[in-house]
């Protein structure tokens, strides 16, 4: 008889597909939220929120504040501000599938930095050429705004910096790390937040239950379940699975927001995945030869 207890790698595998597809559905939420608010107040909050949850979840009074080391929650904070109102600029003007594109040349980037293998130029290609496809070549078709463009980048280049500054030691446990960065990133948005006008109606009981959804959906459901699915899968599955994302953003935009694309576009979609999955074997391979 089928059981799902007994098969924990495929357990894990179906946890980190909920995961991104709750991580990504949280993206077409924002978008329905930049209607009523602000861009600003929505990723302010979103980061506020999403930082009190997981202060709940893992305890975060626990902490012996004596072992964090600032500087690395620092920077790995103004990264994750940087990353969260930037791709929240980039979804406002560009589909849900396309800004998450743009945004993964990001780690990839990461990733390539540190392999190089021989076979790196393929993935460097595939990730050049996703970019030339998702530009519409019929002109009557609508093109893609370059400011949206440009946040996606920058949203891309600030998600470097997060999983550099992620890999400093901060002292604390991973979990802790994030819950903190959460926190000196909502003191940096926050702020900017109210100066730039801060609607009251934020906090309406009909409105602030979006917000709340937005947290959960955009930072507690999916971080606690990656938590969960890294147990029982290797950095490579692990990877692999994660390089699905933009392709679960664009069904996300479809299905939720009618976001209709190409077939170019679709098939930049998968060629940035493929880049992804390949540089994510490649990099893995590295490791395993420098353990050897």
């Amino acid at each position: 008889m089928f059981n799902m207890k007994n098969m924990p790698q495929l357990q894990s595998i179906l946890l980190l597909l909920i995961a991104m597809i709750s991580l990504q559905s949280s993206g077409s939420l924002a978008k329905v939220l930049f209607d009523q608010f602000p861009v600003l107040t929505v990723s302010a909050l979103r980061l506020c929120l999403s930082a009190l949850i997981l202060a709940v979840i893992f305890k975060i009074w626990q902490l012996n504040v004596k072992h964090v080391k600032w500087k690395a929650i620092l920077s790995y904070g103004c990264a994750l501000a940087g990353m969260n109102l930037l791709f929240y600029l980039a979804i406002q003007r560009l589909p849900l599938g396309i800004a998450v594109s743009v945004e993964f040349i990001g780690p990839l980037s990461v990733a390539l930095y540190y392999a190089r293998q021989k076979f790196d130029f393929i993935w460097v290609g595939l990730a050049i050429l996703g970019l030339i496809l998702l530009f519409p070549f019929n002109q009557a078709s609508p093109s893609l705004d370059p400011t949206g463009l440009l946040f996606a980048l920058a949203a891309g280049a600030c998600w470097a910096l997060y999983i550099v500054a992620g890999q400093k030691p901060s002292g604390i446990s991973g979990n802790h790390t994030v819950c903190l960065g959460m926190f000196v990133g909502t003191a940096i948005l926050l702020p900017l937040a109210i100066f730039m006008g801060f609607p009251n109606k934020v906090f309406e009981s009909s409105n602030f239950i979006y917000f709340i959804a937005l947290a959960i959906l955009a930072s507690a459901l999916p971080f606690s379940l990656e938590m969960i699915a890294l147990r029982n899968l290797t950095a490579l599955s692990f990877g692999t699975l994660m390089s699905v994302e933009p392709a679960i953003a664009a069904l996300s935009g479809f299905v939720f927001l009618n976001e209709q694309l190409l077939w170019n576009q679709w098939l930049a979609l998968a060629t940035i995945i493929c880049a992804s999955i390949g540089c994510t074997y490649t990099t893995q391979q590295a490791k395993l030869k420098v353990k050897d």
